[in-house]
């Protein structure tokens, strides 16, 4: 089978690859995935067109072969203290792909409680280290759920801080701040507007403009053509389905 030959992906696998393309060409920075289906995505680029990539087990080892999901690595390459990690953090020198609890038209995100933060409606995993990951390296966001309760017009407290936030805060804000996508079930969108405000820059085969328009809290910035998200090869299916994810974990995390 001809590795540029389309084969029928499922909409997690649709949402594997758009992953793994934010991390495409990224030479030698660290890949730090928040969940499933961007951890799929960050070793198939690895394992494809972002060789360079650094991968960690998620503790503090750098992983120097590709294993699967749940696997052990079985060559280490390195040892990534959490002061080393975080010098890569102020370096720069890392992508992270957190998740949201919810996010707004300007990229800013709540992890930490929805409702008042004087006196909030549900406690949630607190700030971490949102606001120091959007200042100093590029962070995209992963919402296995798209709907218009993460999708909100403003977020309840803000975390990572959104291009708005940056720019009333400063050109210390800034200086590195970068946001540059938002991967859900739905489609892929990004902040390549004049006012940096979120557009649709592409929808999952199986999704319609209007779903991704009705799931969305705010007003989004829709293109007069959105195309699909693009087809995984067959030599990524592979890859996914043999190596990466055989016990299918990308499947219960996004349900087709």
């Amino acid at each position: 089978m001809s590795d540029t030959a389309t084969t029928t992906a499922t909409r997690a696998e649709y949402c594997v690859v758009a992953c793994a393309d934010a991390w495409r060409d990224a030479g030698e920075v660290l890949a730090s995935p928040m969940g499933t289906v961007p951890t799929i995505g960050a070793r198939l680029a690895k394992l494809t067109f972002s060789p360079d990539l650094l991968l960690t087990d998620g503790e503090a080892l750098l992983m120097a072969d590709v294993p699967a999901v749940g696997a052990r690595a079985e060559v280490v390459e390195g040892w990534l203290p959490y002061r080393q990690h975080l010098a890569m953090v102020t370096s720069g020198r890392r992508h992270v792909m957190m998740g949201a609890s919810q996010i707004d038209r300007f990229g800013n995100q709540n992890i930490s409680c929805i409702g008042d933060w004087a006196r909030p409606e549900r406690q949630l995993l607190g700030v971490r280290g949102a606001p120091v990951n959007t200042l100093n390296n590029p962070t995209s966001y992963w919402v296995p759920r798209h709907s218009p309760r993460v999708f909100v017009e403003k977020v309840d407290m803000v975390c990572g801080v959104g291009y708005d936030s940056a720019a009333a805060a400063g050109p210390s804000a800034t200086r590195y701040h970068r946001v540059p996508e938002v991967i859900s079930d739905l489609g892929v969108f990004d902040f390549e507007t004049p006012d940096h405000s979120m557009r649709l820059r592409s929808v999952h085969p199986g999704v319609t403009v209007e779903q991704v328009v009705a799931a969305t809290g705010f007003s989004l910035v829709v293109p007069d053509e959105v195309p699909f998200t693009r087809e995984p090869t067959a030599g990524e299916l592979r890859l996914i389905r043999e190596v990466v994810d055989p016990a299918g974990a990308r499947d219960r995390e996004v349900r087709s």
